[in-house]
C-alpha cells in the first residue's frame, strides 16, 4: 500500500497556565509520582507563563517538514492538544490510509519508542474503522542529520572556552526502565553514550573525553533513576578542578521546558554557585540538516534509499521486536 501522508508525533505540552496541572496529570498517570513534585514541575511551567515552548517548536518544524515533503503532513501529542486520537481521525476523514510516523524522540526507550506505539494502537481503536495504518520510522540518535548540527551547537558553545569538559545531558529514567528490556536490555544509555561520542569527536577528534549526566527526574525518590544528576555531577567535576563545561542536550530534539528550565535555569545557577564557566549547546531544532534526514527517513521506507548512520552500532531497526522496550516493571 502507498504511504499517503506523515505524522509528526510528540509529547505535547500546556498552551497557558489553565492547562499545566491537568497537562502534568496526563503526563504522570499512573505512574506514582508525589504531588509535592507535580507542584514543583508546575512551577517550572509558570516561569515560562504557564505555555510549553515545545507547541511552538513543533509548529515550526511542522513547518519545515511540510517544505521538504511533497506528501501531507499531520501532528499530533501524547499527552496535550492537539492529541493523536484527533489528528488520526482527522487523517481518516481527509483520505489517509498509511502514514509513516516521525516520533521526536531518538533513542530506544518505553516512553520514547513502545509508549509512542502504544499511543498510536490506542488512536486507531479509538477511531475505528476505516483508520489508517500508521508506521513509525526508525530511531535516529546516530543519523547524521541529527548527528551533525548537535555537533555545531557544541562547536558554537566551546567559543572563548576551547578547553571546557564535555557534558551531555539527556531524560533520566527509572533503571527498571532501563534494564527491562529483554536482549536489547540497556539500549538507551548505549545509544545515548554513541551519540554523545559521535558528537564529541566530530568536534574534538577521535577519543575526545565526554560525560553522560542526567537530568529532569520525576518518579518517587524510593524507585532508583538512572544518575549523576546534572547538577551533582557539575559539584563533582568543579570539585577535581574544572573551571568550564559545556553541557549539551543530546537527548533532546528541541529547546523545551525540561532544557530551559533544567539546564538554562538550575545547571546554569548550580554552576555559578560553583564558579565554573558554563555554556549550554543548543538542541537541533529545525536545522535544515534535521528536517532533510526526515525526507531522508521516509525515502527509507518508501523508495529504498540506503540508511545513513554513523558509528559502528549501524541504523536501527524498521520494526520494533514484540519484547522491544516493555513497560517497566512496576513496585506494588
Amino acid at each position: 500500500m502507498d504511504t499517503d501522508a506523515l505524522l509528526l508525533l510528540s509529547f505535547g505540552g500546556p498552551e497557558g497556565p489553565d492547562d499545566v496541572l491537568p497537562f502534568l496529570e496526563n503526563v504522570v498517570r499512573g505512574r506514582g509520582v508525589p504531588r509535592e513534585r507535580l507542584l514543583e514541575v508546575a512551577e517550572h511551567y509558570t516561569h515560562f507563563g504557564g505555555v510549553s515552548p515545545i507547541n511552538e517548536q513543533n509548529r515550526a518544524l511542522l513547518a519545515a517538514i511540510r517544505a521538504e515533503l511533497e506528501l501531507p503532513v499531520y501532528w499530533g501529542n501524547r499527552n496535550w492538544h492537539p492529541l493523536v486520537e484527533d489528528t488520526v481521525a482527522t487523517m481518516r476523514d481527509d483520505g489517509v490510509r498509511r502514514a509513516l510516523v516521525f516520533v521526536t524522540s531518538a533513542y530506544t526507550s518505553y516512553s520514547g519508542c513502545r509508549q509512542y506505539q502504544d499511543d498510536l494502537a490506542r488512536a486507531r481503536a479509538a477511531v475505528g474503522d476505516g483508520a489508517p495504518e500508521l508506521d513509525k520510522l526508525r530511531h535516529y540518535f546516530n543519523h547524521p542529520g541529527f548527528i551533525e548540527p548537535a555537533a555545531d551547537g557544541v562547536r558554537a558553545a566551546l567559543v572563548g572556552r576551547p578547553d571546557a569538559r564535555l557534558v551531555f545531558t539527556a531524560h533520566s529514567i527509572p533503571l527498571s526502565m532501563e534494564t527491562s528490556s529483554g536482549p536489547r536490555g540497556h539500549l538507551y544509555t548505549a545509544q545515548l553514550r554513541e551519540a554523545s561520542r559521535l558528537v564529541a569527536e566530530a568536534v574534538r577528534g577521535p577519543g575526545a573525553e565526554f560525560d553522560v549526566v542526567w537530568q529532569s527526574r520525576s518518579g518517587p525518590p524510593s524507585v532508583p533513576w538512572l544518575e549523576p544528576d546534572v547538577n551533582d555531577h557539575l559539584a563533582a567535576l568543579a570539585a577535581a578542578g574544572t573551571t568550564a563545561v559545556v553541557v549539551s542536550p543530546i537527548g533532546f530534539v528541541s529547546d523545551h521546558v525540561e532544557v530551559l528550565w533544567d539546564l538554562d535555569e538550575e545547571a546554569a545557577e548550580t554552576a555559578a554557585k560553583l564558579g565554573l564557566d558554563y555554556a549550554r549547546a543548543s538542541t537541533v531544532g529545525t536545522d535544515p540538516r534535521f528536517v532533510r534526514m526526515v525526507r531522508q527517513l521516509v525515502e527509507e521506507r518508501t523508495a529504498g534509499a540506503p540508511k545513513l548512520a554513523l558509528g559502528p552500532m549501524g541504523p536501527s531497526h524498521d520494526v520494533c521486536p514484540l519484547d522491544c522496550c516493555p513497560a517497566p516493571r512496576r513496585r506494588p
